[in-house]
């Protein structure tokens, strides 16, 4: 596979460049651009940085929304982009979930500043979702990201340039962004109402960083259509009150799944979990989740749904459950309902690819003005978007090359092959090996691996997380290696609290950096 060049003396060329969302993904993609000297301007529908992150309560905003239609209409984006449910919280360590020089350190006290701060901070080693987003808040400003994003617009479609706008080098290709209020956008009743009230910008790149846990995604079983009761996706669970002394199926024991199940207990009558497969699902966690919880019950994939509540399922043994709700926990789908590429870029709706892309982040026929930061699964963010960002702005600027069309081609060819012989299904294609996915950031961008102990301990948490899913966050078997690093990395924590809490000292200081 052929490697990018560094052109160390190169002059490095300024783009302007238009980053889609400003999520994790969004912002470490915008502060990389910016470093390397391009003009970037950031395009959030939400009136808040955060992504997911940014709690949003779909009953406060959209009653109007039936949660299985909008889930069922692929083609349609929902309107609520956060799937983030009150009790989340994170299933890796925040050790391991900083930016790589502005670590995920517990706050003394709100960076965001005196009134942004009403419920006060989570120092847990595994804080909640709103911990989350306050940190990427405080990376925003930290990262002088504060004029590159505009909130409350919605991106509504971005294509090609005709050849009157294009221009630079080779006549580079360059993109339309069409955008407009994203409250008005929510209370368009149809799309020549919306096209009135668009505003059009040209960019010579764009870089989408969208996220993918948005679009819901649905199985398809016998009777859904009929079924009278409630049926949901998790994307649109919140709380448990509603779900009070109900019998619920939960379809899917991922790791939502479980999750969710583990905040219904408390409340529903009875929980049921619906697995592809009781036998990969009965792990060690599981078996002690149904141990612990009379309430809590295990069975195969659903064979139907009948119209008077019950619902079979496939177990050859006439199991039947009457329930309330069906929940889906069935995954998400990868959407850019706005993306206009004429059919270079798709997203295969059996098998969720998104392709072609080289090394998940170029299209090989629009390279380099139109990118992805975001896409791959089961890797470490954001260090993993970091290294994506840097790469995108090195050869935007033009001190790295990418591959010819052609060699990036063949590379995505060679890679589907590859997984297809190893027998691992298209859906998924975008799950990245470790080994690969710390290659990105040596071979592209010579973007630093994560150290050595963060990776013992995420292997460590994988290992408790799969015994149990109940205690793992609690747990302390940590190695001797690993403990004698976080002390030191506390103790980086406690530096970089200090410079916080003094902007001025900081200021003369050189910045600390994670290099344990």
């Amino acid at each position: 596979m052929a490697a990018c060049v560094d052109d160390v003396g190169k002059p490095r060329a300024s783009r302007k460049v238009c980053v889609i969302g400003a999520g994790m993904a969004g912002l470490a993609a915008a502060r990389e651009l910016r470093r390397e000297g391009h003009a970037v301007t950031v395009l959030e529908q939400a009136g808040d940085v955060g992504g997911q992150w940014l709690y949003d309560d779909p009953r406060a905003d959209d009653d109007d929304e039936d949660p299985l239609a909008a889930a069922a209409a692929a083609a349609k984006p929902v309107r609520v982009h956060s799937s983030m449910y009150a009790s989340l919280r994170l299933l890796g360590p925040r050790e391991v979930m900083g930016f790589s020089d502005f670590q995920f350190v517990p706050a003394r006290k709100s960076r965001c500043g005196g009134g942004d701060n009403p419920g006060g901070r989570d120092p847990r080693r595994f804080p909640g979702h709103r911990e989350v987003y306050l940190y990427l808040r405080d990376f925003y400003r930290a990262a002088g990201l504060t004029d590159s994003v505009r909130f409350n617009t919605r991106v509504v479609r971005v294509a090609v340039a005709p050849p009157p706008c294009r221009g630079g080098p080779g006549d580079a290709l360059r993109w339309v962004v069409r955008s407009m209020d994203a409250g008005l956008w929510k209370r368009c009743t149809d799309d020549q109402m919306a096209e009135a009230h668009c505003v059009e910008e040209v960019f010579d790149a764009v870089v989408v960083a969208t996220g993918h846990y948005s679009q819901p995604k649905l199985p398809s079983i016998q009777g859904m259509g009929d079924w009278k009761r409630r049926q949901m996706h998790s994307h649109w669970y919140r709380v448990p009150d509603s779900f009070r002394d109900e019998v619920v199926v939960l379809v899917g024991c991922g790791d939502s799944g479980m999750d969710i199940a583990l905040d219904l207990l408390a409340v529903a009558r009875e929980v049921h979990l619906s697995a592809k497969s009781v036998e990969a699902a009965a792990t060690p966690a599981m078996s002690k989740m149904l141990a612990r919880h009379a309430n809590l019950h295990l069975h195969p994939q659903i064979e139907r749904l009948c119209d008077d509540g019950r619902v079979v399922f496939a177990d050859g043994g006439g199991g039947v459950v009457a329930a309330d709700t069906v929940m889906y926990c069935t995954g998400y789908r990868y959407s850019f309902p706005f993306l206009d590429t004429e059919g270079k870029v798709a997203v295969e709706d059996d098998d969720n690819r998104v392709g072609p892309l080289f090394e998940h982040t170029f299209p090989p026929s629009l390279a380099p003005s139109l990118s992805f930061v975001g896409i791959p699964r089961k890797v470490m963010v954001p260090w993993f978007f970091e290294a994506q960002g840097r790469w995108i702005a090195g050869v935007l600027s033009g001190r790295r090359a990418l591959p010819s069309e052609e060699e990036m081609t063949r590379s995505v060819e060679e890679f589907y092959r590859a997984r297809e012989l190893a027998g691992v299904p298209k859906a998924h294609t975008h799950d990245v090996e470790p080994h690969k996915m710390y290659e990105l950031g040596e071979k592209y961008c010579d973007f630093p691996r994560t150290e050595e102990w963060k990776r013992e301990l995420m292997a460590i948490i994988s290992r408790n997380t799969s015994d149990d899913m109940e205690t793992f966050r609690d747990r302390d078997d940590d190695s001797d290696n690993v403990r004698r690093c976080l002390q030191e990395w506390y103790a980086l924590a406690e530096h970089q609290a200090q410079d916080e809490e003094d902007p001025a000292a900081a200021a003369a200081q050189a910045p600390v950096h994670s290099s344990l």
